[in-house]
């Protein structure tokens, strides 16, 4: 996962307290300060699992500028999937029984004034490496949705009612006290185009690789995020996606 380089952006492991609270700056900007309209240099977005976590950087190499992170939590197999920040919020019983590594990936984020798509490349190519490396069978999260307006995302969360929800044998049950029961709910048929247009970029991904959700979102009142559980196993990502990942880890 070091040193991999695409366009006028590299990506690292953080490798120092500093590190760790830029890219704790950064969340707060982008998880907290988008939503007050403010920018506090001092201000963080900081938990107790940043603790237990990797912190992957993407920086602007001509500047020095930190313009993306997020942080993983490899896990050996599902059995240790109660230590993920997920299972705080998802009641992840039945993927206690995924019988290989996993990797939770949390707290993404790219800075609002970066929209340079080779971001989100590095971001993808940087897991592809690790995913290699390690043997990863699979990749999962929350993907959050900005603002807890459910109106405003109906098709998007309709469109992953049709096509995109976890297979039952994985599919994670609600645990949180405030959901927002989409697959249950929404009777209306999606707008494709909206749809998409709607999806955060991390989910867009997830799903162009095969990736699935809860059947539920979570909702955030102190990030005022919606947010559904996302998973991808490794084995589902077709052939010629996997072979651009792999060209983006190299």
């Amino acid at each position: 996962m070091l040193n991999l380089r695409k366009g006028r952006y590299g990506v690292r492991l953080a490798a120092s307290h500093d590190d760790l609270r830029a890219a704790q700056r950064l969340r707060w900007r982008c998880f907290v300060g988008r939503r007050a309209g403010a920018d506090d240099p001092a201000a963080l977005d900081a938990d107790d699992h940043d603790a237990i976590c990797r912190h992957v950087l993407i920086e602007d190499l001509r500047s020095g500028a930190l313009v993306a992170c997020f942080r993983i939590l490899p896990l050996a197999r599902g059995a240790e999937i109660g230590r993920s920040y997920a299972a705080r919020h998802y009641d992840l019983s039945r993927l206690a029984r995924f019988d290989g590594p996993m990797v939770e990936v949390g707290r993404f984020c790219i800075h609002p004034a970066h929209g340079d798509p080779d971001i989100l490349r590095l971001a993808w190519g940087a897991l592809a490496a690790h995913v290699d490396a390690h043997g990863v069978q699979m990749l999962f999260g929350c993907s959050s949705f900005a603002g807890i307006d459910t109106a405003l995302h109906a098709d998007a969360f309709a469109m992953l009612r049709d096509r995109h929800l976890a297979p039952n044998r994985w599919l994670p049950r609600v645990k949180a006290p405030d959901v927002f029961r989409f697959a249950r709910l929404l009777r209306r048929r999606p707008d494709a185009r909206a749809a998409m247009a709607a999806m955060p970029p991390l989910l867009r991904t997830y799903l162009l690789m095969g990736g699935w959700v809860s059947d539920h979102a979570v909702v955030d009142r102190q990030l005022d995020t919606l947010h559904v559980f996302t998973g991808l196993e490794i084995r589902a990502i077709p052939p010629a996606r996997a072979r651009l990942l792999r060209a983006l880890a190299g």
